[in-house]
């Protein structure tokens, strides 16, 4: 097994271990949420980085260990935990801050989207204020200028989308073949 399989295994190992566990205070299982959100983005045509995101965008409350709980709704710096650790495996910045930037969407479009927090789950409400709370404008108006803020965006609403009960779990073997791609520079 080379490096690159080496990292599959360990990444998706992860899911395998910790994927039937409650998504925090919603009604689906992290492998479900995260299942869902993969084939949200692949049903848009985005790209690979950008569907791994999708599915890797919670892998934070999964991969660290003895971290700080969101009073029961998940690991505080979830994002930053994530993305952290997918740098480390060898995948690309682009796809690690797009991990890191679902959390600053929320923030951004709670500001930004008249209605949007009323439309947030509770779980996704109350985990508001440990990630620091509705963007400041200046704030928003920074994010406004990243060059990953609109796929960060969409990222976000398949992330508030990828909560349906009973739907059927991606083929992971589809991801895995889309991360090996990508950790051997052979995907576009």
């Amino acid at each position: 097994m080379n490096r690159n399989q080496q990292v599959v295994a360990e990444v998706f190992g992860l899911y395998e271990r910790f994927g039937d566990s409650d998504y925090i205070g919603e009604p689906v299982s992290q492998i479900e949420h995260m299942s869902q959100a993969a084939e949200l983005a692949m049903a848009e045509g985005f790209d690979d980085e950008v569907v791994l995101a999708a599915f890797f965008h919670d892998i934070g409350h999964i991969c660290a260990e003895d971290a700080e709980n969101m009073g029961g709704f998940g690991v505080v710096s979830h994002e930053r935990l994530g993305a952290d650790y997918l740098r480390r495996a060898g995948f690309s910045e682009r796809l690690a801050r797009l991990v890191e930037y679902h959390v600053q969407a929320k923030r951004y479009l709670t500001l930004r989207e008249p209605g949007y927090f009323d439309r947030l789950s509770e779980a996704s409400r109350r985990t508001l204020d440990y990630q620091g709370g509705v963007m400041s404008d200046a704030e928003a108006d920074a994010f406004e200028q990243d060059p990953l803020c609109a796929v960060s965006l969409r990222m976000r609403q398949w992330d508030e989308q990828a909560k349906e009960m009973r739907v059927p779990l991606i083929d992971l073997t589809i991801l895995k073949d889309k991360a090996t791609a990508l950790l051997s520079g052979a995907a576009r």
